[in-house]
């Protein structure tokens, strides 16, 4: 069994959705994970069109879902922080359509499919708690989607950085409404969908309105009423509610 406090921090966020969660359910989840790996930064650990046979469960570090075109343009389409599982949707659907790449040195957990089809199979509200986990995934991007589409670049920063705020402060991982961001300005870039150019001005821009300051890889959220008005953020996506599932 992996003791990690990545593994603490993923059974926290499942408890904090589903407070029923049984002793027996949370050690058969733990002993889902096998062997735990170190993986450098910009190191795929899927790749588009491999046939997965385990999903990754992120202990330590920041990873993110990416989709390359022909010509080399990326976008990235997820942000992964300690404690999601990168891949869980890998399990049913086993080839991948995506990459998922390290943004910074990163512990990872294996999970084997054949461990957690034995789980869910032996308990079917762990079935249902996975199922919501790529639900929240969805909507997620759903939400990234809106803002690619509709929101312009300052609303779509601010509301990545209310999103990220509320996912590290479920697991312990701010200091007050301090938190780290180690993505570069242009993997920053790849999420917005523009130019590295134009994400260094959102920055910028976003700074002047005082909302948040930055200093180096630290984001301090100064008004956080103020940021989540700019971004039009609303949290329900993130389904935090304690609900029997």
């Amino acid at each position: 069994m992996v003791q990690e406090r990545g593994v603490d921090d993923w059974i926290r966020t499942i408890r904090h959705r589903d407070s029923t969660l049984s002793p027996e359910e949370e050690a058969d989840l733990r002993g889902a994970l096998s062997v735990v790996v170190e993986e450098p930064a910009d190191r795929d650990v899927v790749r588009e069109h491999d046939r997965q046979t385990r999903s990754h469960l992120l202990l330590e570090g920041w990873a993110g879902r990416y989709i390359t075109l022909s010509d080399g343009r990326r976008q990235i389409v997820a942000i992964h922080v300690p404690g999601d599982f990168v891949d869980l949707h890998s399990f049913p659907l086993q080839i991948m359509d995506h990459s998922v790449v390290t943004f910074t040195p990163c512990r990872i957990a294996h999970a084997p499919h054949e461990r957690l089809r034995e789980v869910t199979v032996r308990h079917p509200h762990v079935a249902r708690l996975m199922w919501l986990s790529t639900l929240i995934d969805a909507a997620v991007l759903r939400q990234w989607l809106v803002g690619s589409g509709k929101r312009s670049a300052l609303e779509q920063t601010a509301h990545l950085f209310c999103e990220l705020f509320v996912r590290l402060e479920l697991t312990g991982r701010t200091d007050g409404r301090t938190f780290i961001f180690p993505l570069s300005q242009a993997e920053l870039a790849d999420c917005l969908g523009v130019s590295a150019v134009h994400a260094n001005r959102v920055l910028q821009d976003l700074r002047g309105t005082r909302m948040l300051a930055w200093r180096g890889r630290r984001v301090e959220i100064r008004e956080w009423d103020a940021l989540a008005a700019l971004a039009g953020f609303d949290p329900v996506y993130l389904n935090l509610a304690d609900l029997p599932r």
